[in-house]
């Protein structure tokens, strides 16, 4: 994401996972750890994904450690797809490996990583503080019910995961979802938007 990006290794299920970690400004009491899983590594998803950085920059202004990774088979981390089912144990691996015990947790995703994050945070023993999906795949893979206070931002004019699935998904969780108005699935051109609203969610003062 910048220069002081530190990149390594953790061990994971099927091998060593890539992790990148980004750190507040010194002199910012760190709040806690996000972990942010990214899209769908058959079509080309990593954890430098743009949503995906998008989503450790806010996180990082908010005074968290961002946590981004690559799924197996993606980059250096070892393994191949699984099809979903390896990549949540990929998640919680990388919770694992850097979350200190109670320490507050957020866990994001971006489409196919969105899915990741809501089956991972079922299966968490600490709960996550709080859930952020970007463009959850909900038409795609089966994702799961979430916590009332997710926050879900999703593009109008999606092509990729229709709005309509993810408001099929959404309400019978009486779950709000933030709708940006003629933006894609990739969010180009509003990537300052989306990140101005994962911000204002959390601190408004911030934006």
């Amino acid at each position: 994401m910048n220069s002081q990006t530190q990149r390594r290794l953790i061990a994971g299920p099927a091998g060593a996972l890539e992790c990148a970690l980004d750190l507040p400004p010194e002199g910012v009491a760190v709040r806690g750890t996000a972990v942010i899983c990214h899209p769908n590594p058959t079509q080309g998803g990593t954890l430098d994904n743009k949503v995906v950085q998008t989503l450790a920059r806010a996180f990082v202004q908010l005074g968290w450690r961002a946590v981004r990774f690559n799924f197996r088979g993606i980059g250096k981390s070892e393994g191949g797809w699984d099809e979903g089912r390896g990549e949540i144990d990929d998640a919680l691996a990388v919770i694992a490996a850097e979350r200190t015990a109670g320490e507050p947790l957020l866990l994001a995703g971006f489409s196919f990583g969105a899915y990741v994050a809501t089956h991972a945070a079922k299966q968490l023993a600490e709960p996550a503080r709080r859930l952020v999906l970007v463009g959850p795949a909900t038409s795609r893979f089966d994702t799961t019910t979430v916590p009332a206070d997710t926050l879900v931002i999703h593009g109008e004019q999606d092509d990729v995961v229709p709005l309509a699935s993810v408001l099929d998904w959404a309400r019978p969780q009486s779950l709000p979802v933030v709708v940006v108005p003629g933006v894609g699935h990739f969010f180009h051109g509003q990537l300052p938007l989306l990140k101005r609203l994962v911000v204002s969610a959390f601190d408004p003062s911030l934006t």
